[in-house]
């Protein structure tokens, strides 16, 4: 047999939620049935009670009457929780409970033992039950007993239930006052950005939520310092490595023109070439230099593709979106140089740039109708120094920089890149900026 199982919600909250929600409900539930249990022994203690002071009374009353005129009286020595009947009442079993013992006592007490009772229960009628005595000429009286709680007031369920919608909602909004640093907590680490200056976690509130909050700030703190100084000194070898290079190759062009000096000449240029690239890259960490600006991005479009076609270049615009547009010009046109230069080399010499605006998101992609990148690949290779060639030819697999470029200068103009490949062959870098 197939059973559901059930599964706890994934979330923090709503698991908070479910269990103070239970543990309320359970509480008023709790207290609602010991209220009502102390109501209906409340009414049974009143019930025995008046039995024992009213009923020698009226036994007395029915018993010194002519049976005749009984029938009268009934209405008068009639109780909410019990009634007299002339007659042996309706079939029952005896009452062998602590109640049956209680109910008879009481009404042999309250008739001075001059009239014997047993006690029956009447099947099927929950808490009702029949005591039977017969009178001083013979006649059986028969006393109905059933004990029920006096009625609620009308009012107290719409009370009852305002108590627990009270409970609900402070349960719902306790939960998301404590959740709510959690989920700040986790969209900070979300949007946390070595690269750019994010804003801190607010310190105030309560004291373990203002430490967690001083504890990410820090740590935030550290891995931006850590990561400033890989990237100077990695620009600052990349810069320094420059000069020396530059002079070997001086001193090999001035070498007799043999093979050797041809390879050694090619070397030097790919060294060149990577420490160039290695010091681009880490210029690229940081655009603060440049400040934002309103452009037209049209413009700026048509501009740098109208720029590769003046130089024989396969670069076309499927779309084009015109408006003001404000953003890092210089960060933005690397970061469409870099990528249509890579759709250039790898990507069957031709590039198509398609721009549009969604709602307050600019998405500007450069397709190509190259090889692709196979899709376990396409987040691996926005990191540094990732090829997808394993040869050590720099022709046919790069540096493995170009699109660890492009992507550190996303970040750094507040967009993202990312990669998927082409319906019908190829691949799309789609940046978004908003």
């Amino acid at each position: 047999m197939n059973t559901r199982q059930w599964h706890w919600p994934r979330s923090l909250g709503s698991r908070l939620l479910l269990i103070l929600l239970a543990g309320v409900i359970v509480a008023h539930l709790t207290s609602f049935a010991v209220l009502f249990s102390e109501r209906y022994m409340s009414a049974r203690q009143v019930m025995l009670g008046t039995l024992e002071t009213d009923v020698a009374t009226s036994v007395a009353i029915l018993d010194r009457l002519p049976a005749a005129e009984r029938p009268q009286w009934l209405p008068r020595v009639n109780r909410g929780n019990y009634q007299y009947i002339l007659g042996p009442g309706l079939p029952g079993v005896p009452e062998m409970t602590q109640r049956g013992k209680d109910i008879a006592d009481r009404i042999m007490e309250a008739s001075g033992g001059r009239f014997p009772v047993t006690v029956e229960s009447i099947p099927g009628d929950g808490k009702r039950v029949q005591a039977h005595l017969t009178l001083s000429d013979g006649s059986p009286l028969t006393i109905d007993v059933h004990p029920r709680m006096t009625a609620i007031a009308q009012w107290l369920p719409y009370v009852l239930v305002l108590q627990l919608l009270l409970l609900i909602v402070c349960c719902w909004f306790a939960v998301r006052l404590a959740i709510r640093p959690l989920v700040a907590l986790a969209d900070a680490a979300d949007a946390l950005n070595p690269n750019a200056r994010s804003a801190p976690l607010d310190e105030n509130g309560p004291t373990e939520l203002a430490r967690a909050a001083r504890a990410f700030n820090a740590m935030s703190d550290r891995i931006a310092h850590f990561v400033a100084e890989r990237v100077q000194i990695l620009a600052a070898i990349s810069h320094d490595l420059q000069t020396p290079i530059t002079r070997m190759k001086l001193r090999a062009e001035l070498a007799e023109d043999t093979e050797e000096k041809r390879k050694m000449v090619n070397d030097l240029s790919e060294i060149q070439t990577l420490v160039q690239e290695g010091l681009a890259y880490a210029r690229t960490t940081s655009v603060e230099g440049e400040k934002a600006s309103r452009i037209d991005l049209g413009s700026l479009i048509e501009s740098l593709v109208y720029d590769y076609q003046d130089t024989g270049k396969a670069v076309s615009i499927t779309e084009n979106a015109d408006g003001p547009f404000m953003t890092r010009p210089n960060a933005l046109r690397r970061v469409l140089t870099n990528l249509i230069d890579n759709a250039i080399k790898y990507g069957g010499g031709a590039a198509e740039l398609s721009v549009r605006r969604e709602r307050h998101t600019v998405v500007i992609e450069v397709m190509d109708r190259g090889a692709g990148i196979p899709e376990d690949k396409l987040e691996a290779v926005l990191h540094p120094f990732v090829r997808l060639e394993t040869s050590r030819n720099r022709e046919t697999g790069g540096t493995g920089l170009g699109l660890a470029i492009a992507h550190q200068l996303a970040v750094a103009v507040g967009g993202s890149l990312k990669l998927r490949n082409r319906e019908g062959g190829g691949l799309v870098a789609e940046i978004r900026i908003g």
